[in-house]
């Protein structure tokens, strides 16, 4: 079950169980991130009841580029996007977005602030027909006439199954076919920042190839994007920048590039090699 927060294009899943984190001390970050970021998280703690998840995270996630959030399962990236968007409040710390300081903010207010989120669990409306849920994430549109005719054709043409789907409940659509509804509703409108949890979870070897191609052109256009990702071949062929999370924290930050080419590192930070 996910509730829907109106005319914003975001939902708010229900928490998952939440495993306690181990403590350990912190890991300076290399001073190579660019500054111009369009998010900041500066020092960031959350606690979910007693269990203390993130512990001081520091991420940078600059303007225009695509941003990989990478880490092991319960490294707390699941976690740090909900604190972003205000599921969760930050403890201690501050969550800045385009100069302004967020972190208090409630969900609606941080997603009017033009940021379209997609949780793991999608969080679709399965009565709701895939016309139905994508109108109800285009803030600019009370009718679906009133949408972008343009912009839906090219989202249908990255995803033929919302065009071939549109008018049957969206509950009847295969694991795959829901999460490109999902992503497709957080880019029915152009969005100053866009948040994935795994987008290409479910997905079949050509709709990640599709997926992969719609975050290109969503780059190239310009959209900043923070996504998680457990894919790492999608991880290595979009990211301009990456953060690598561990108990809590991030203990990496840097290029996609240079830590796609060390493997040394990629195994001290990740446990294999991409």
């Amino acid at each position: 079950m996910s509730s829907y927060h109106s005319k914003t294009g975001l939902f708010a899943p229900q928490p998952a169980k939440v495993a306690q984190v181990a403590h350990s001390h912190p890991v300076p970050l290399p001073p190579d991130v660019p500054v111009d970021a369009l998010l900041r998280l500066e020092g960031v703690h959350t606690h979910i009841g007693a269990y203390h998840i993130l512990h001081g995270v520091d991420l940078v996630v600059p303007r225009g580029q695509l941003t990989m959030l990478l880490g092991r399962n319960g490294a707390g990236k699941t976690t740090t996007l909900r604190t972003i968007m205000g599921l969760w409040q930050a403890s201690q710390g501050r969550v800045v977005f385009n100069g302004q300081d967020i972190t208090r903010e409630h969900t609606p207010d941080i997603a009017g602030r033009n940021i379209a989120y997609v949780p793991e669990n999608m969080g679709i409306f399965a009565d709701l027909t895939v016309r139905e849920n994508m109108l109800l994430a285009a803030r600019q549109a009370k009718r679906a006439n009133q949408m972008d005719e343009a912009r839906l054709q090219w989202i249908f043409k990255l995803f033929p199954a919302v065009e071939k789907f549109w008018l049957h409940p969206a509950g009847k659509l295969s694991g795959g076919q829901k999460q490109m509804l999902a992503v497709s509703r957080a880019i029915v409108e152009p969005r100053d920042l866009l948040i994935f949890d795994e987008p290409s979870k479910g997905l079949a070897p050509v709709m990640i190839n599709n997926m992969i191609d719609a975050f290109q052109q969503l780059k190239h256009s310009g959209t900043t994007i923070l996504l998680v990702e457990q894919n790492i071949n999608f991880a290595k062929r979009l990211g301009d920048t990456v953060a690598v999370m561990d108990d809590g924290r991030v203990v990496h930050a840097g290029s996609m590039q240079a830590l796609a080419q060390d493997e040394a590192l990629q195994r001290s930070l990740l446990g294999l090699a991409l």
